[in-house]
């Protein structure tokens, strides 16, 4: 008997098999050096409807200063294709950046969406930014909450939405078209894999996640939320395939097995510093990307929970 998991790689697998001979969307990218983060705007060439995957809000963390310039990119692009945002769409409550999701919304309009489990996240980091009653831990700072195998569809084209856990619990992908939108599960080839060592993130689950996404056809276009630039690469990179993966991946080729991944794993974030825009990112994220309430004095605040992490 078909299990729930089964079915919706096999309805994702179909699907791309349709875009095939249907036609392939169109996804231009826009990478933000400072957070080493691609941002997506991905359109149906016969609607000119689109999607925006993983926006970033400009952040100086040492001045606290927000700023809308890799946002407004977005926008110009928006503008001059004549497109129409059906959806904003986040692969998780990222901790590296802001998303400029609302902003995008305000200027765009399209849904905001995320994975179901973004509401153990909350609860999770509520605790630990002690957000207080105000705060709904329920997913409703969203307009709409993913299940694995949900489908839905920008314009023409069908888009289904996987849920890739172990990075976070809350990780989703979106197969739209022939094209997949990982997130932070899988980086390029040379560089490997995600982290695992967040709160709720688990070395095992990113493994099986991989593994399911590496039974997609080789021929599936992969489009990374990151890259860092592996060491003998002079350049970013951020689009790769599944077959360049299943065979090249440093951490996670064919061949690897379970447990050697999550001892590897396990010891690599051993070593790794948290990242930078950590806190004010999450604290964001958790919120759909909305910031702070002003408070008395019209400033926002961010809090720095000390000794938490």
């Amino acid at each position: 008997m078909e299990t729930i998991v089964e079915s919706a790689l096999n309805k994702a697998v179909a699907q791309i098999e349709r875009a095939k001979a249907a036609g392939a969307p169109i996804v231009h990218s826009f990478f933000d050096e400072p957070t080493n983060t691609a941002t997506y705007v991905v359109w149906d060439p016969a609607t000119r409807k689109a999607a925006i995957v993983d926006s970033v809000l400009d952040f100086d963390a040492a001045a606290g200063r927000t700023g809308t310039t890799s946002a407004d990119a977005v926008i110009a692009y928006v503008r001059e294709h004549g497109l129409s945002i059906e959806w904003l769409l986040e692969t998780h409550a990222h901790a590296d950046h802001l998303s400029a999701a609302p902003y995008l919304q305000k200027v765009l309009g399209g849904q905001l969406a995320i994975g179901r489990e973004i509401i153990r996240v909350q609860n999770v980091f509520g605790k630990i930014f002690n957000a207080g009653t105000d705060f709904e831990r329920d997913g409703s700072e969203f307009d709409r909450l993913f299940d694995d195998g949900d489908r839905f569809a920008i314009g023409d084209i069908e888009a289904i939405a996987l849920h890739v856990p172990g990075h976070t619990p809350a990780d989703m992908a979106y197969v739209i078209g022939d094209a997949v939108f990982t997130g932070d599960t899988l980086f390029m080839p040379d560089y490997g894999t995600a982290r695992a060592d967040f709160p709720g993130g688990d070395a095992r689950q990113l493994f099986r996640s991989i593994r399911r996404l590496m039974q997609l056809p080789d021929e599936t276009r992969l489009f990374l939320c990151h890259d860092y630039k592996a060491a003998g690469r002079d350049r970013y990179v951020w689009e790769t395939t599944v077959g360049a993966q299943r065979v090249g991946n440093v951490h996670v080729h064919e061949g690897v097995n379970e447990d050697d991944f999550v001892a590897m794993r396990t010891s690599r974030d051993a070593t790794l510093a948290m990242p930078k825009l950590i806190l004010p990112s999450v604290q964001v994220n958790m919120r759909g990307g909305h910031l702070p309430a002003p408070e008395a004095n019209g400033t926002r605040y961010l809090k720095i929970p000390l000794d938490a992490l």
